[in-house]
């Protein structure tokens, strides 16, 4: 399972959520193997970049990344509907939670 975290810096699973999903600075790609994290790095949001059109441009790196789940703090109706259109589920984490928490906590609820 490949997992997209919107967040704030280049520090892995020692950052932040990102307060924004369109607009966060980076994303943090982590996969994982049978629960256990295999691979985490972090990339540029080419998303920031624009004006307007930020999240479905951020959407469309993440699904040609493999992602299948993403991490933010809110979804945009437009960023929501993309997601759910390409089978990306989607899990909410206040934004400034260190990404290991969050991570952690998106793992206890898909067990429920």
């Amino acid at each position: 399972m490949r997992i997209a975290v919107a967040s704030d810096g280049r520090r892995g699973l020692e950052d932040v959520v990102s307060h924004v999903f369109g607009r966060a600075k980076t994303f943090t790609i982590i996969e994982m193997e049978d629960d256990h994290v295999k691979e985490v790095k972090v990339i540029e949001n080419p998303g920031i970049k624009y004006r307007y059109g930020c999240g479905p441009i951020a959407v469309k790196t993440l699904v040609d990344l493999g992602v299948s789940v993403v991490i933010a703090s809110e979804f945009g109706p437009s960023v929501s509907t993309i997601l759910e259109q390409h089978g990306i589920k989607r899990h909410k984490s206040r934004g400034g939670v260190k990404i290991m928490d969050a991570l952690k906590e998106f793992l206890m609820s898909s067990k429920t």
